[in-house]
């Protein structure tokens, strides 16, 4: 399976293309992600030509030092059922 995450700190992925007001992605995965690790979310723009959900999410910073810690953006399909539970969880914080 491909896996593709994009790290905030780099230009470019070949899953996903970030520009100065959206991200849109041309995949997703379907990889379920630790809910302690999902720091926020967003859906992708109206222009792109898939409706997504992004996780950001933090690395397990027991594994990082601290000013190496990156966030990282991954692209889910919204119609996952652990996705739309991630979602209610995240809209509770």
């Amino acid at each position: 399976m491909l896996c593709c995450a994009l790290q905030i700190n780099t230009s470019a992925c070949t899953k996903a293309i970030m520009s100065v007001n959206s991200i849109c992605c041309f995949n997703e995965i379907n990889v379920r992600i630790p809910l302690k690790r999902l720091e926020s979310y967003f859906w992708t723009s109206s222009s792109c030509p898939l409706k997504h959900i992004v996780f950001v999410t933090v690395p397990d910073s027991k594994k990082q030092k601290k000013e190496e810690i990156q966030k990282n953006l991954f692209c889910m399909d919204p119609e996952y059922k652990w996705v739309q539970r991630a979602i209610k969880d995240k809209k509770r914080d």
